[in-house]
């Protein structure tokens, strides 16, 4: 089990950013909570396997296709118990 906190900057607002990192969360089985921030990013908190959350931070470096990712920070953290994935 791997968690994870990632912030990624860029054109990431108003690309529908948030419904494609739900769904793909879903489809790799992590859990845990995406949300928009004041300051145009984006930050998201997941926990999965290190095989799936691999996968999902290649998605989250390039993003859904209207989108324009400048930079993606990822931090180990603590798990806090996900049941779901959701948005905020």
């Amino acid at each position: 089990m791997r968690s994870i906190e990632i912030t990624i900057r860029g054109r990431v607002q108003g690309v529908g950013f948030r419904y494609y990192t739900l769904r793909l969360a879903n489809e790799l089985q992590i859990t845990g909570y995406v949300r928009n921030k004041p300051d145009g990013s984006v930050f998201i908190e997941a926990e999965g396997d290190n095989v799936n959350i691999q996968a999902f931070l290649s998605w989250c470096r390039q993003g859904p296709p209207r989108a324009y990712v400048e930079e993606v920070i990822v931090n180990e953290c603590p798990p806090a118990g996900y049941l779901r994935f959701d948005v905020r």
